[in-house]
């Protein structure tokens, strides 16, 4: 069993910056890829990015790449989604995710948290 919270969003101004927290229960934590995904309204969820479960590989979404880092501290169970340069584009609820296997797809992951609002004004 894993279990996922978020945290760290909220309103901003565009250009500002933000840095997202899910913290993990569970003894299992270090073994798993985690991901980030977001979705707008109306909109489909969505790949962020991702990272695996020992930190070696990574990979982010276009429209992402250059202004958000992924990374994870498994001393605190805890994966990041530090947020540059935020545009109103971003605004979206964001959730983070587990999963055995690595992978972009958020079809394919298997725990979830409640996710996160992120709105960016312009």
């Amino acid at each position: 069993q894993v279990q996922l919270v978020e945290s760290g969003g909220g309103l901003v101004q565009a250009g500002d910056s933000l840095r997202l927290s899910c913290a993990a229960s569970g003894r299992t934590f270090s073994n798993y890829a985690m991901g980030w995904f977001r979705q707008a309204p109306g909109k489909e969820r969505e790949f962020v990015a991702v990272i695996s479960g020992i930190g070696t590989r990574i990979n982010y979404a276009d429209s992402v790449k250059g202004r958000f880092t992924i990374s994870r501290n498994d001393a605190k169970n805890t994966v990041y989604l530090q947020m540059n340069s935020l545009k109103p584009e971003d605004t979206a609820v964001y959730y983070c995710a587990a999963d055995s296997y690595y992978r972009l797809d958020p079809r394919g992951y298997g725990y979830w948290g409640q996710g996160t609002q992120v709105t960016v004004s312009s």
